[in-house]
């Protein structure tokens, strides 16, 4: 959405909630003006070009303040003449808040008026709705508080498991008073009982088959 409008002989292309700066205007600050001179203009139902003007078609913007430009030099000479001027200059300007399109037919009705409209048929609304809305207000309120205080539980929570020592699989288990604790298991070879066989022993086993 927006719109081309004309102003202090120039052009500007403007849409909702913009700021533009434009000549001098006579309007007090603060105040709504509405700008006529409208060339071309694109809402929903497509573009529309002026000619040169679109009729009955305007723009309301707000006056928020009278400013000056920036100053700009003016400098002249004549040669052969000793002839130099210099000069400076500040431009009278206006400061303009866009606030909307308004089509033929159309009224712009400012923020403010709108929202005091808006608490008047609040007020003048059955008991019903007001207590359906107080009701809404409260469940939101509530649910609000629950995930609080689900919150706050999952962080204690979690606080506790923190401070628990963390205990390894290999930590050895204190010794019962009555109970021997287990050797390990070594493979440690069986000592043979049988004697040792000598050459007297090979002596002697032959005389007894003899």
């Amino acid at each position: 959405m927006f719109a081309v409008i004309r102003t202090g002989g120039k052009q500007y292309r403007v849409s909702p909630s913009d700021v533009i700066r434009v000549e001098r205007l006579s309007t007090p600050s603060g105040q709504v003006v509405e700008l006529t001179d409208v060339l071309a203009m694109d809402r929903n139902d497509g573009l529309k070009i002026g000619q040169p003007l679109l009729e009955g078609v305007r723009v309301a913007a707000t006056v928020l303040e009278h400013c000056r430009a920036e100053k700009i030099i003016v400098f002249k000479k004549l040669r052969r003449k000793n002839h130099r001027r210099t000069k400076g200059h500040k431009q009278q300007q206006t400061v303009l808040r866009i606030e909307e399109i308004l089509a033929p037919g159309e009224k712009h009705t400012p923020k403010k008026v709108a929202e005091k409209s808006a608490k008047k048929t609040a007020k003048k609304a059955p008991k019903k709705a007001r207590k359906d809305l107080e009701t809404s207000k409260n469940l939101s309120q509530k649910s609000k508080q629950k995930t609080a205080e689900d919150k706050e539980v999952n962080t204690s929570k979690a606080k506790a498991s923190q401070s628990k020592p963390r205990t390894s699989k290999t930590a050895k288990k204190p010794k019962e008073p009555g109970k021997r604790a287990a050797t390990p298991k070594t493979a440690t070879k069986k000592k043979s009982t049988a004697a040792p066989k000598t050459a007297s022993n090979k002596s002697s086993i032959d005389k007894e088959k003899s």
